[in-house]
């Protein structure tokens, strides 16, 4: 279980726990005001519940392919004080894309994607399905990102920086082009190893960004990531 200030996350029966990069781009990404957002992949609800906290007026559908996880993000939102504007689908987003009584266009799409593609797989199905692109190779989630995503709308993902090269040039060829991207490190001297990426149909550089989770002594959160989650973390 992992509480936050305005609502809890309980996890045992998802593979995919709450992790500190996921609440990054929960709390880093533009969820604009009002409209209707779209969490792809919602494991336990975290980022549907995280978006419905700052967008105070949004509509927010999060669609999750696995049973479990599936049902712990239905008793998540129905526990929390969102449950009234957040909608949990079990299904493929590709299923969902093509079913036009559920799909609309959205102007905010969230997505912490698997990734792994030739790595050792786990023995446990469940863990595979949440971490390799098996089931959702990137492909198909563009393919899908371009079915829903309102014109003007935004799109933003977390995913390694290597794999995020392999997305954005995908993303590119349908003409969504990064407009935003923030690089995530354990301290100031290590890699890079996640970086949130906002698209959108708009020309233009990318911005870029930092943020370290901790201090060189890998203990103590830094200012700016204290500020980023203060809303969220019980600790802050």
């Amino acid at each position: 279980m992992f509480r936050f200030k305005q609502f809890t996350i309980r996890q045992e029966r998802a593979a995919m726990k709450v992790c500190t990069d996921a609440c990054v781009l929960g709390a880093w990404a533009d969820v604009g005001a009002g409209g209707q957002l779209l969490d792809i992949g919602t494991g336990t609800g975290l980022l549907a519940l995280m978006a419905a906290q700052r967008n105070q007026t949004a509509l927010i559908d999060a669609v999750e392919i696995d049973g479990d996880a599936f049902g712990q993000a239905v008793d998540n939102v129905a526990d929390s004080p969102f449950a009234s504007r957040v909608r949990v689908y079990q299904t493929s987003i590709q299923a969902f894309a093509q079913n036009s009584a559920q799909a609309q266009q959205y102007d905010r799409i969230l997505t912490n994607p698997p990734f792994y593609t030739n790595q050792l797989r786990s023995p446990d199905a469940v863990v595979n399905r949440a971490l390799h692109t098996g089931d959702l190779p990137f492909e198909a989630l563009v393919l899908a990102v371009q079915q829903l995503l309102k014109p003007g709308g935004q799109w933003w993902v977390l995913l390694p920086s290597y794999e995020m090269g392999l997305l954005t040039a995908l993303a590119q060829s349908i003409g969504l082009q990064p407009f935003r991207q923030l690089d995530l490190r354990h301290h100031a001297q290590k890699p890079v190893f996640r970086r949130v990426t906002g698209f959108s149909q708009r020309e233009g550089t990318c911005e870029t960004h930092e943020l370290n989770i901790y201090e060189t002594d890998g203990r103590t959160y830094t200012d700016a990531f204290r500020n980023l989650l203060r809303d969220y973390y019980l600790i802050f």
